[in-house]
């Protein structure tokens, strides 16, 4: 009967040391290893810097959108008066032709050069409508945006998770330095802390994956913006060189009936 008492000591003073050797493990691993590393840091605020880039890019995106359906739909009016004026001016032109009047012939002109004006205004609409303001809309409602957008919620919010879970394992090491011992208590810690090493090395994976889709659609979204831009310039330059050289020779025209 002594004998297996003694025995039961010394298993029970093998157990303990075999606690103190990992609780001392455990502690020994450092705060580094609790708290969120700088890799991770870094990671959470390039994530923060292209999700509000993006969103600037996007807001941007929207509002071009809407000045370009702002513009089509007033120059659409102008258009409307502007044939007008056009078809009156032929018509009295091409009426009073037989009275050799200069009026009359100036009128001509001026309605069919205006008319010509008139379709090119029209081209620049199209492109205005075809090549920037509906390009520009499906990059703002597109699949890409939005999904880079799910796995950054879905970052910051597994982000939160290793946060609390962080703290649990601050929470149960100070409990350990607190009072005696246990092994159910240093099973919890190792618990906690595998559960957290889990969390971090899911959210650098995710934190990968949503920095790569963040770029791209950054990306994108310059590349885009820039080349609607663009051909918004270019159409415009277009349309106010081909409306000049009307002009020109309209100008030549009615100047040559004065005299």
């Amino acid at each position: 009967m002594e004998a297996i008492k003694k025995q039961a000591i010394k298993l029970r003073e093998q157990v303990a040391k075999q606690q103190q050797a990992v609780l001392k493990h455990l502690l020994h691993l450092g705060i580094e290893n609790v708290a969120v590393d700088e890799a991770e840091i870094e990671c959470h605020q390039q994530l923060q810097n292209l999700y509000n880039s993006t969103r600037a890019a996007k807001h941007f995106q929207r509002n071009v959108v809407r000045g370009v359906e702002v513009f089509v739909a007033v120059s659409l009016k102008q258009m409307e008066i502007a044939r007008k004026l056009a078809e009156d001016c032929c018509k009295y032109g091409a009426e009073n032709q037989s009275d050799n009047s200069c009026v009359a012939r100036a009128a001509l002109q001026f309605g069919t050069s205006h008319d010509l004006m008139e379709n090119e205004r029209e081209t620049l609409l199209g492109i205005l409508r075809d090549q920037v303001s509906e390009p520009l809309r499906a990059l703002i409602n597109g699949a890409p945006l939005e999904d880079a957008r799910h796995l950054t919620h879905r970052y910051d919010k597994l982000r939160h998770e290793v946060e609390a879970q962080a703290a649990e394992v601050f929470r149960r090491r100070s409990k350990i330095r607190e009072s005696d011992i246990s092994a159910e208590s240093a099973v919890k810690l190792r618990n906690a802390e595998a559960r957290l090493t889990e969390l971090k090395s899911t959210i650098m994976a995710l934190g990968r994956e949503a920095t790569a889709a963040m770029l791209s659609v950054e990306s994108q979204q310059q590349q885009m913006t820039y080349q609607r831009l663009f051909a918004m310039v270019d159409a415009e330059k277009t349309y106010h060189q081909h409306v000049i050289a009307i002009l020109e020779k309209l100008y030549a025209e009615v100047w040559n009936y004065a005299f």
